[in-house]
């Protein structure tokens, strides 16, 4: 692997800031954010700062995609459900981590770039849905990870619940207003979701939209 001082500094960041888990870490060494980055930006791909993709979107800060798929727990035996894939970064480093990704992405043009990026990567595990993600992936579930990268309400939603599996993590920014919203986990055991607060985050609102279609990457 070609030596990157910036990424180097980077990983190095993230870790002093939390991200402890060594498989997270080597997951976004391996995967290239600056492929992920638009061109105007490219000099900033390795730093810790959200940047603006298309349509109004971002990718996120390397420290949250870090912290939130730490806080997933994953296991190589996971299928797991991510909604809101924008420019797919998140999802490659799922990839890494699990048996299969299925992300969901509400907005054409993102998905189709987001495709190539995994062919170009050639990540094999990935599945893509364009539609409304708050409604989940019923044909593929139950799911023993759900990771949402946008905020909902007060509440996650209940069809992304139902699709968790027993033993199941589902992590999702939750807040009625943008200034106040956080990241959390929920368990799901036999007798229901347990919730907790993890950490105080910003991200663009959960939407939902009806169109839907698929294939695999």
């Amino acid at each position: 692997m070609t030596y990157n001082p910036r990424k180097i500094r980077l990983l190095m960041a993230l870790r002093g800031a939390g991200v402890t888990d060594t498989r997270v870490l080597a997951a976004i060494e391996r995967i290239p954010r600056e492929l992920f980055v638009p061109e105007a930006f490219q000099d900033r791909a390795w730093e810790d700062t959200a940047l603006p993709i298309d349509l109004g979107q971002t990718i996120s800060q390397p420290l949250v995609v870090g912290l939130m798929t730490q806080a997933l727990e994953l296991l190589p035996r996971h299928l797991v459900l991510e909604v809101g894939t924008g420019s797919g970064y998140q999802a490659a480093v799922l990839s890494r981590l699990c048996r299969r990704v299925f992300t969901i992405e509400r907005l054409k043009p993102l998905l189709r770039e987001a495709e190539g990026r995994f062919r170009t990567l050639d990540i094999g595990n990935i599945t893509t849905r364009l539609g409304d993600g708050t409604r989940g992936w019923p044909e593929q579930a139950p799911f023993a990870r759900i990771l949402v990268t946008a905020a909902g309400g007060p509440e996650p939603p209940k069809d992304l619940t139902d699709q968790l599996a027993i033993g199941g993590v589902l992590v999702i920014p939750l807040g009625t207003d943008h200034r106040d919203q956080r990241v959390v986990r929920f368990r799901r055991s036999e007798a229901g979701l347990i919730r907790e607060d993890l950490w105080p985050v910003r991200f663009v609102p959960l939407l939902s939209d009806p169109p839907q279609s698929v294939c695999s990457a």
